[in-house]
């Protein structure tokens, strides 16, 4: 049941007002004046506020100035028996939805009340849609790498200045650009991503720039481009490395210019626009193959981005899990899964050439095909299930100290040893023996010691 808060100094309009809405199956609650009123506007959290503007102490305006800036969002409908339009502007400027003269008309209160509530509710939409997306993009880890990497976003996101990203693909450049965006000036205004390697050569400019009716076939109504959409904004050009250096020079007019016309126009149009681009090439040789720019180069490279592999920080893959475990789990309706402790460091020994994408694709993959409640090594791709966690220098810098005495490390690295050569060749001994000198026999004891037919038999 929808709360409506009724704000009047006088009893018969309160009384009036809580048996219509009580008709109409709202819950009312009632207060004599401003000052009785805003603790309840806090206390009750109503859906919608009536408010009357002529009142004793605190008047209707102050009332209404105080309870937006508490509650930004607050539906407030104004009511005065004695109002004048530049009454009714300044309410509106301090954020009424609307205003009603006294005396009262039951049908234009009960369809303003509808319309605000309708307001109210697409307002709460809005902003739940808003947090789902900033936490779908948030960029999870306390490694070193990352911290850096926020640090450097917060003190460059304030700022204007144009950003290049770089890193491999999947390591989250988009991330990196929408927490840039989120923690900026612009974050109310639109956030455009283009991506320049999945749109057509013949295609760009118009997808950019937009273009007007009859500029080419197909084009039967004027299109603002990306450029337009983002105006006030952030614009993201991903993969901008692919772009070809006809596009690229227009790109940098446009850039130097904050001005441009559509495809087919002559009309100029100005734009206030902060570019991020990205790129997982190395700009700098493609400059010198004459793949790009130069000057489109240090046009963007105002402050410089780099997002590093999930193999230089490997402590945050335990927290990505987790967090995908969580993620897919919930979107899947599936109870939580756990990850075994030989799984855990397979998947921290792994290189993860595909980055963080690779590790949330197959977190995805493992929720849906895994019947049981825990993943585990057997789960696992042939590619990561294959390392033998407990024999990684890397996973036992991170999981553990190395054995006390001389004799078990050097059976920990004789095990590696032969293994990484059995897996070199194929698993053929007398390649394998020969290759590490090694007599026949001799390797076939050792293979059956350490347990190493049992790992060719598993793979």
């Amino acid at each position: 049941m929808e709360t409506i808060l009724i704000i009047d100094d006088e009893e018969n309009i309160r009384l009036s007002l809580q048996g219509i809405l009580a008709d109409e199956g709202f819950r009312t609650v009632v207060a004599a004046s401003g000052e009785e009123g805003l603790p309840l506007a806090i206390s009750e959290d109503p859906d919608l506020i009536l408010l009357d503007i002529w009142m004793p102490g605190i008047d209707g305006l102050e009332t209404l100035k105080r309870i937006r800036e508490k509650k930004p969002n607050q539906q407030i409908i104004m009511m005065s028996g004695h109002g004048t339009i530049e009454t009714a502007v300044k309410a509106t400027r301090l954020g009424a939805y609307d205003f009603i003269e006294k005396p009262l008309s039951l049908e234009k209160i009960l369809l303003s009340i509808q319309n605000a509530l309708r307001i109210g509710q697409l307002v709460a939409e809005n902003q739940a849609l808003k947090e789902k997306i900033d936490r779908d993009y948030e960029m999870i880890g306390e490694s070193d790498a990352i911290l850096r990497l926020k640090n450097q976003i917060g003190l460059a996101a304030p700022s204007e200045g144009w950003v290049l990203i770089t890193g491999e693909n999947g390591t989250g450049k988009e991330l990196v650009a929408r927490a840039i965006h989120h923690q900026s000036a612009r974050q109310q205004r639109p956030f455009i991503e283009v991506n320049c390697a999945a749109i057509p050569e013949d295609l760009i400019e118009s997808e950019l720039f937009g273009h007007e009716k009859g500029a080419f076939t197909g084009a039967t109504a004027s299109r603002k481009g990306k450029f337009d959409q983002s105006n006030g904004g952030t614009l993201f050009l991903d993969e901008i490395g692919d772009m070809s250096l006809k596009t690229q020079a227009k790109i940098l007019r446009i850039l130097q210019e904050q001005k441009f016309e559509r495809v087919g126009g002559n009309r100029t149009i100005e734009v206030n626009v902060r570019v991020i681009a990205a790129t997982n090439k190395n700009l700098e040789a493609e400059i010198e193959q004459g793949n790009f720019r130069e000057d489109l180069y240090f046009r963007l490279n105002v402050l410089p981005f780099e997002v590093p592999p999930l193999r230089e920080r490997r402590e945050d893959i335990p927290t990505l899990i987790a967090h995908f475990l969580g993620y897919f789990c919930r979107k899947e309706s599936r109870e939580t899964k756990t990850v075994s402790e030989v799984a855990l460091r397979a998947l921290g020994a792994y290189d993860w050439p595909g980055n963080v994408r690779e590790l949330k694709n197959l977190i995805e993959r493992l929720v849906i095909m895994t019947p049981s409640q825990q993943i585990d090594l057997a789960d696992l791709p042939m590619s990561i299930s294959k390392i033998d966690p407990r024999l990684n220098d890397e996973q036992l810098a991170i999981s553990g100290p190395l054995p006390d005495s001389y004799r078990d490390a050097k059976e920990m690295f004789e095990k590696r040893y032969l293994l990484e050569k059995l897996e070199k060749n194929g698993w053929n001994i007398s390649r394998t023996a020969e290759e590490i000198g090694l007599e026949r026999s001799n390797l076939h004891r050792k293979i059956k010691g350490y347990g190493l037919e049992q790992k060719k038999t598993s793979e």
